[in-house]
């Protein structure tokens, strides 16, 4: 058995005591009575009776040694900013921040709904809330105002911090205008806005509720907040999952367990050591913003960049120009970002001193072989891969080099992670599968490890109908995704369970099929969807982005690629894979935060209502399909 292998089985045996040597890694105010409270399935609490603080764990406790030690490192290429903060700052203008919201009347156990762009004061908000025990409940900015309403209604936030605008692709995206139209709509009223004025964009002050950052922060310049102790059970955040129909689900985070579960993932997956630098291209708006640009990285006493702009401005080296001027070692991004750049000049991966960097970490969307190597090769680091939730705050499947090196197979995220009891479920049986490459349900048997989600805010019983099921002997929680374990163990994610194509009677997933076309030389990125046919009850329907796309001006050249993609499927999965058409589009829809639109495609091509779009980046893309499909 690997070191690895021991280290997994030993979290799943000997749960309490390997968690108990992990909660080591943060500071505890009062230490805890027991490890796992799993009296009530599937209802975990974590470090029962313990008390701390997230807050003093990402900064408080480093003052002493690394007091003057880079911290919080914002860059905008949208503005031309760039700021850095020591520890030492960081820790003031925290304070500041939480001053101005202790006097706008927020109190421990109260909701800050935060919406704003990629600036310091956003990290500020955040952390000032967890330090006097406030929850705060951050909605990626430019959000819609309908959507923003309703998480406004569910999170019922005593203070709503945001800003005047943001900006993407040097457009700015005026967000009061949003907010004001999110408040109107909304049942639940706040008392107070607390807004920053970036003068980007001209704000209409509402008389009585919207006040000034930078007039309270300079009344509160000299503040001394003292961290509140928290149990670790308190709540520390609840973010709004995507996509979910009805009222958004707000995915609980505790406060203790989730501490520890960070701290041990910097040090055993991420191998961030003290001093050094992080760099996360998230948004804070996402979980891995969260996880991975405020709260990981600072508490494993590095360095984190907070980065507003896109990845090819102001051309394709802006994160590679970062990476050498802050000697990044550790760096984390998206599938599709990296697919984004495999459509510029490569000249860019080999223009900065990139020595500094141990590995680039994916995760977002399934991570193709073909994307994977070629970042790989042109980066020469190691790429690795890891699959997780919103949910579950930290990651499922990885590679733990810390505990052991092993090596990443292209289009496998790697081995449960540890504390993840994983099982591969027969969809129609329940039964677990042992064997080596059978396709099954990702469930995790419970309890969840430390991190992962409590419950759905003010909604236990929805947190129940929806992740869980019973199976002989246990509570399963499901991830809603295929996967099948090869042969040594590393696990490989199929898609959705719900993104299931079932063609003339057989069952593929759409992620099997993009996994084929993205082999193909002239392809940069796929989407493949399920569409309603009379004959077959559905047929695959792809939709690709060339790399090349200046030889598909006439229909002779787009139907040559048509027919050698479609080969490329017959030849690596049969005929019953292959799409029954290839369509090329200049771009897919997409979220913001780069997940593409399956569901809104797939009604589009079954000239079915898309829903929800507030999250799209570029409407025209959809509209595009739909002007092919419907021709």
């Amino acid at each position: 058995m690997t070191r690895y292998a021991e280290f997994h089985r030993r979290s799943i045996t000997d749960r309490d005591g390997f968690w108990r040597e992990q909660a080591a890694l943060i500071d505890w105010q009062r230490p805890f009575d027991q490890v796992c409270d799993y009296s009530h399935p599937p209802f975990a609490r974590w470090f029962v009776g313990g008390q701390t603080n997230l807050c003093h764990n990402a900064v408080d406790r480093h003052l002493q040694d690394r007091a003057e030690q880079n911290a919080l490192i914002f860059v905008s290429s949208e503005t031309g900013e760039e700021e850095v903060y020591s520890f030492r700052e960081l820790h003031a203008e925290v304070q500041r921040m939480a001053a101005v919201l202790q006097s706008l009347g927020v109190k421990q156990g109260d909701r800050v709904l935060v919406y704003m762009p990629m600036i310091p004061q956003a990290a500020f908000a955040m952390l000032a809330c967890v330090r006097i025990g406030a929850i705060h409940s951050v909605v990626f900015g430019g959000f819609a105002s309908v959507s923003l309403a309703s998480r406004i209604d569910d999170a019922q936030p005593t203070v709503i911090v945001s800003a005047d605008a943001g900006s993407r692709a040097s457009k700015v995206v005026a967000y009061k205008p949003l907010l004001d139209e999110a408040i109107r709509l909304a049942e639940w009223k706040p008392a107070k806005v607390l807004l920053v004025d970036r003068r980007m964009a001209p704000m209409e002050r509402v008389a009585g509720r919207d006040e000034d950052h930078a007039a309270l922060r300079q009344q509160h310049i000299d503040a001394q907040v003292p961290c509140v102790w928290v149990d670790a059970t308190h709540p520390s955040y609840t973010l709004y999952t995507s996509g979910t129909t009805g009222r958004p689900k707000g995915v609980q985070r505790d406060t203790g367990g989730y501490a520890v579960a960070l701290a041990a993932s910097m040090k055993h997956i991420f191998l961030g050591q003290p001093g050094e630098t992080y760099f996360s291209t998230s948004d804070i708006g996402w979980v891995v913003g969260h996880s991975y640009i405020v709260y990981g990285p600072l508490i494993a006493g590095m360095a984190t960049i907070m980065y507003e702009g896109l990845p090819i401005r102001p051309d394709a080296g802006i994160w590679w120009s970062l990476v050498e001027k802050y000697q990044v070692t550790a760096m984390f991004s998206a599938p599709t970002a990296v697919r984004v750049l495999k459509k510029q000049d490569p000249k860019y991966l080999h223009q900065y001193d990139l020595s500094s960097l141990r590995a680039l970490f994916l995760a977002g969307e399934p991570l193709d072989e073909t994307t994977a190597k070629w970042i790989a090769d042109g980066l020469g680091r190691p790429v690795i891969d890891n699959y997780w939730q919103t949910e579950t705050g930290w990651p499922i499947l990885a590679i733990a080099n810390g505990i052991e090196p092993l090596p990443s197979k292209f289009g496998s995220p790697g081995f449960a992670m540890y504390g993840y009891d994983i099982k591969l479920l027969d969809e129609h049986t329940g039964e677990e599968l042992t064997g080596a490459n059978q396709k099954g349900v990702v469930v995790i048997e419970g309890p969840l490890p430390p991190g992962c989600m409590q419950t759905v805010w003010r909604d236990d019983a929805r947190f129940v109908k929806t992740y869980w099921h019973s199976v002989p002997g246990k509570m399963v929680y499901t991830t809603f995704d295929w996967g099948i374990r090869d042969e040594d163990g590393y696990y490989f994610i199929l898609g959705r369970t719900d993104d299931v194509i079932n063609v003339a009677g057989h069952r593929l997933g759409t992620r099997e099929i993009e996994e084929s076309i993205s082999s193909h030389p002239n392809v940069a990125e796929v989407a493949v969807v399920g569409v309603a046919d009379q004959l077959k009850g559905q047929v695959a329907m792809a939709f690709v982005v060339a790399k090349d796309a200046s030889g598909l001006t006439d229909a002779a050249a787009r139907m040559k690629l048509e027919g050698e993609i479609m080969k490329t499927v017959d030849e690596q999965l049969g005929g019953v894979a292959r799409p029954s058409r290839v369509h090329f589009v200049g771009v897919l829809p997409k979220t913001r935060s780069g997940k593409l639109l399956r569901r809104a495609i797939q009604a589009v091509c079954e000239q079915r209502d898309p829903g929800d779009l507030t999250t799209i980046e570029d409407p025209s893309a959809l509209q595009q399909i739909k002007d092919l499909v419907c021709a």
